[in-house]
């Protein structure tokens, strides 16, 4: 991935750049059709970094070269990823919401900055996206009127939060399969979404600079088409649901999307617990959450964990005491 470095991310992994050109961006070099390394400096003065990294983004390592010739960009493939460090959930927030506005500042109108971030059912990914878009928003709207003076001549919203909720196959969908009642019971499992119209939709998003995205009626149990509108005015799109990080099947078109995937980090008991209580609140019985919790919600967490590997950074989810 190519972004700036930034004060919450431990200096492992990242190159430094003391030495290198104030005035920096990031390209790939290339050997024939084989990417071979990264390098650091003015877009059309590169300073070779490492052979290793970034064999993978050109896409995105040549979109963050283009954006903005004066700044310093920081380019690696990290074999850990890094752990947001907070005391709480609301200064997470304020911590991700401040990192995301520099991005913002960089990133023109049309173009996106784009967020995935994934986790278990129950730890948190909806309320994380929200409050961040939120936050960020706020702090764009003080910037913005610091430079102006006129805080009302500013956009107000820059940032937006987009569920993947939207992407659930619909019940006459569900209703098609071999074996239906399982479709049903199992709803929420990853083959139960439509990744492809996920990355297409998003695809587009990039592309094009807006969307017409689809939510989702809990009420009626289906995806409502074109509910969500992205605009050109939003620079940065926050994208949360379950399996933005696996990278098998059609959901590997995912990977090159996002210029930043985060992972919401929990327990699963911990997790389980706050689903369980969610499917009560929903009208269900206390016997039917804790069933549905052990057949579908509890090894779709199981599964989820596995990618947290995929990460840039792993949000912990700290528990109100």
């Amino acid at each position: 991935m190519c972004r700036t470095k930034q004060p919450w991310m431990a200096s492992s992994g990242w190159e430094s750049s003391a030495s290198l050109p104030t005035r920096a961006g990031v390209a790939l070099a290339s050997t024939g059709n084989k990417n071979t390394g990264t390098y650091v400096g003015a877009w059309n003065q590169l300073v070779p970094v490492d052979s290793r990294l970034c064999t993978k983004k050109r896409g995105i390592v040549e979109r963050c070269g283009r954006q903005r010739a004066n700044q310093q960009w920081h380019c690696s493939v990290q074999e850990n990823p890094r752990v947001l460090q907070s005391s709480s959930m609301d200064e997470t927030y304020d911590i991700l919401a401040n990192q995301l506005l520099s991005r913002a500042l960089i990133t023109e109108t049309g173009q996106k900055y784009m967020v995935g971030i994934a986790g278990s059912p129950g730890a948190g990914k909806s309320t994380v996206a929200k409050e961040v878009a939120a936050r960020l928003n706020v702090l764009w709207l003080e910037k913005q009127g610091e430079k102006s003076g006129d805080i009302e001549a500013s956009p107000t919203e820059i940032a937006v939060a987009v569920p993947m909720d939207g992407f659930h196959l619909y019940r006459r969908q569900l209703d098609a399969m071999e074996d239906p009642v399982e479709a049903h019971a199992r709803r929420g499992a990853h083959w139960t979404f439509d990744p492809a119209s996920l990355v297409k939709n998003l695809q587009q998003l990039r592309s094009q600079g807006w969307a017409h995205l689809p939510s989702f009626d809990h009420g009626v149990g289906d995806p409502v088409e074109k509910d969500i509108y992205v605009s050109p005015m939003h620079r940065v799109v926050v994208v949360e649901g379950n399996y933005l990080l696996m990278e098998e099947g059609e959901w590997t078109g995912l990977a090159d999307l996002f210029d930043e995937r985060w992972y919401v980090d929990i327990d699963i008991d911990e997790a389980m617990k706050r689903v369980e209580r969610r499917h009560v609140s929903t009208g269900k019985t206390p016997d039917y959450a804790k069933q549905r919790v052990v057949y579908n919600d509890r090894p779709n967490a199981e599964l989820i964990a596995l990618t947290k590997r995929n990460a840039d950074l792993i949000i912990p989810s700290i528990s109100v005491r």
